[in-house]
């Protein structure tokens, strides 16, 4: 059998899970879908996962991001089959798969903290780094011993646990805390152990350490929009508080992807310089648009209540900052953030304006030799110029 066969039935048995849920909620209700953020979730971690696998199977990344999207798919179906189960009368097979759904989704643990280990190497950066590997295990085990034969109710299930052990003393509660101790100290090693790896790396893994760093960006700033939204809006953005981290989280794998694979690998000083550029842009000229019509309304109440010249107003003067401000914050972000191309770009700024005035060949090819050393950083230069017969 070939190995995109097991690898497709996988993606399709994972992504059709999230999808008929969405079309249930779409059918059956008038508000947002919160179901389209687990499908997306679900089809970035699957398709990306499986896309790697498929073209490189030895490569741990791969069946790491598979992780996350199979582990919430069979939670899902769980669900599905004890509700369905329950509703037939059938409650021991329910109770049954129940308790499988509270412990189902613990393998998503793991998920980060090897994932950065091994990123983008598919290695650890040194043997120093198995206990943190060892752990996550640990903390994984202890989480899972705990969900799984704690006795009294489950979580999520209206039940009590039917393979509960009682022991006879309360050890459960700290063996629990000690698994989710050792968990996030695992995590945060793993992700000072990508600091070090970006510090000590060449230029094609920096540049794959970059795409995850751009996605957890992505990701970050995705939870503080969703604080502000809950702080501000209350539940009527409950919705959204369910969507946008879903939506950011589909980054990473996305992201990952790109680096595994390298397929346009050098490409993310220009997506980070566009995303600073036009987030930036969008914050500034929202801020103006919001500003210029409580400003307008303000002014123009005593000649007339009408809000829509004030609206029409802020809109033309959105419009005309639109390229100065860009370019403004463009100049910005190269000063601050990409120091190298700003320097870059002054120098043949620089070069072409001696250039218009300069008679001299020789000092012309002197000039032209120091751009090329100071903008390409080349290892060595040399101009031949061709005398005249």
């Amino acid at each position: 059998m070939k190995r995109w066969v097991p690898i497709s039935l996988l993606w399709l048995l994972a992504v059709s899970v999230p999808a008929v849920d969405l079309v249930d909620e779409v059918t059956s209700s008038d508000g947002i879908p919160t179901s389209a953020g687990w499908l997306v979730f679900v089809l970035a971690f699957v398709s990306v996962g499986a896309l790697i696998v498929s073209q490189r199977p030895s490569h741990p990344i791969g069946w790491i991001l598979l992780l996350p999207g199979v582990s919430s798919v069979l939670v899902g179906s769980a669900g599905y089959a004890a509700d369905e189960l329950t509703r037939r009368g059938m409650d021991q097979p329910a109770l049954v798969i129940g308790w499988f759904s509270t412990w189902a989704w613990l393998p998503v643990w793991l998920a980060p903290t090897f994932g950065l280990l091994l990123f983008p190497t598919g290695r650890l950066p040194s043997r120093r780094w198995r206990p943190v590997a060892w752990l996550a295990i640990g903390g994984f085990l202890a989480l899972f011993v705990t969900t799984a034969f704690a006795p009294g109710p489950m979580e999520d299930v209206a039940a009590d646990n039917p393979f509960g052990v009682h022991v006879g003393i309360d050890l459960w509660t700290p063996l629990r805390a000690a698994g989710i101790v050792a968990l996030l100290i695992a995590v945060a090693a793993s992700i000072l152990s990508l600091v070090i790896r970006y510090r000590t790396s060449q230029t094609v893994e920096r540049q794959q350490i970059q795409w995850l760093m751009y996605a957890g960006m992505l990701v970050a700033v995705a939870l503080c929009a969703v604080a502000v939204l809950e702080t501000v809006g209350g539940p009527a953005t409950a919705p959204y508080g369910e969507l946008i981290p879903s939506f950011a989280l589909a980054t990473v794998p996305v992201a990952t992807g790109i680096a595994i694979l390298r397929y346009r690998l050098f490409d993310i000083d220009v997506v980070v310089n566009r995303t600073l550029v036009y987030g930036g842009l969008t914050v500034s000229l929202g801020a103006a648009y919001v500003g210029s019509v409580l400003l307008l309304q303000l002014v123009l109440r005593p000649l007339t209540s009408d809000s829509g010249l004030a609206v029409a107003v802020s809109t033309l003067a959105v419009a005309a900052l639109f390229r100065p401000v860009r370019s403004r914050i463009q100049a910005v972000v190269d000063r601050r953030f990409f120091r190298r191309k700003y320097d870059a770009t002054r120098t043949l700024a620089a070069f072409g304006a001696r250039l218009r005035d300069q008679l001299d060949v020789d000092a012309l090819g002197n000039d032209l030799q120091s751009v090329v050393r100071d903008t390409m950083q080349p290892a060595h230069v040399s101009l031949w110029l061709r005398r005249p017969r």
